[in-house]
């Protein structure tokens, strides 16, 4: 057992480490490419911090355990908000005026109450795949078609734009790029792989399901690019880039992670998800809405209080859960 748990830490540092690298390879070859900074980091970097739950949502798909991808979507949603989300408002109280964060915030109420409700009735479909990630093209596209629109090749006054335009490493030569990005090709897969494979064996040992183990060890690690990204923008003073992270990685989670279980592995789903941890994560979107909403009109602060409650949150989800294990 001692094995696997160290197996499964391994797999989940290497997982970390190559979606960073997969990334950083992406990204400056991009820019080899003579792609803008903005579009890179509103895509790619965007889309990286996902890239982990991507690759075991794939994984544990194919291997014939949905329930394992269907949990790290929900589960890193709650984690990200609730924990990420919470650690930093305690950290160091955000105060955030982009408008693009203000706009995504109904956004990404909405998007979790579709995914909540394509898993209501316990079953995962093909064309509920389908749907939510027809959604994903659809807001990829309408993001990058708004922000070109707006800028029209002058420099953005929205602050997340800067910030996520900032925070694009600079490129690497050509050769050093397409190294970087076989790297991350090879070993997210991999260490995918073995994470899923070691929580699996550790599930079964201990009794306890496939869903729960993606709901806890696995969404939690897979959370932990957010995490690192969110207090580097605090300390960088970049409060926009901190919310912007964890809201755009939510809504990438519920429009191309969980699409993955139905696209790979459709079928009925572990009843618990509907009924208990998808409605979980709907209340928890639902208080950073009306946290992020219960200002005056400007800029919004997510204080240490705001902080403070949303960890509570994530710990009273985790009582629940394990109280139900036994």
């Amino acid at each position: 057992m001692l094995e696997q748990i160290f197996i499964l830490l391994i797999a989940l540092v290497v997982l970390v480490w190559s979606a960073d690298k997969f990334v950083f390879g992406a990204s400056s070859l991009a820019r080899n490419l003579g792609i803008s900074p903005m579009i890179i980091g509103l895509t790619i970097v965007a889309m990286g911090s996902s890239a982990p739950e991507m690759m075991v949502a794939a994984t544990a798909s194919m291997q014939g355990n949905p329930d394992t991808a269907i949990g790290n979507a929900i589960g890193s949603n709650i984690t990200n908000i609730a924990l990420v989300l919470g650690i930093t408002a305690l950290l160091q109280p955000l105060t955030v005026s982009s408008q693009t964060i203000k706009r995504e915030i109904p956004l990404i109420l909405a998007v979790t109450a579709l995914g909540y409700w394509l898993l209501f009735d316990n079953h995962f479909s093909f064309i509920e795949g389908i749907i939510l990630i027809s959604g994903f093209a659809i807001y990829i596209i309408t993001l990058l078609v708004i922000t070109l629109k707006k800028t029209r090749g002058k420099p953005s006054d929205d602050p997340l734009i800067i910030e996520a335009e900032q925070d694009v490493a600079a490129a690497v030569s050509m050769k050093l790029s397409l190294i970087w990005l076989g790297v991350g090709i090879i070993l997210l897969p991999l260490s995918a792989s073995f994470l899923v494979d070691s929580s699996v064996y550790i599930a079964k040992a201990y009794g306890i399901s496939d869903l729960v183990i993606g709901l806890t060890i696995i969404a939690i690690g897979t959370s932990l690019p957010e995490l690192a990204a969110s207090i580097m923008s605090i300390i960088k003073k970049e409060d926009d880039l901190a919310l912007g992270n964890i809201i755009g990685s939510n809504i990438f989670n519920i429009l191309a992670v969980l699409p993955i279980a139905g696209l790979i592995a459709p079928g009925n789903i572990d009843a618990l998800a509907a009924s208990r941890d998808a409605p979980y994560m709907l209340g928890i979107t639902l208080l950073l809405f009306i946290l992020c909403f219960s200002r005056r009109l400007g800029a919004f602060r997510i204080t240490r209080a705001k902080g403070a409650l949303l960890l509570l949150s994530f710990i009273a989800y985790q009582v629940l859960l394990f109280s139900q294990l036994s």
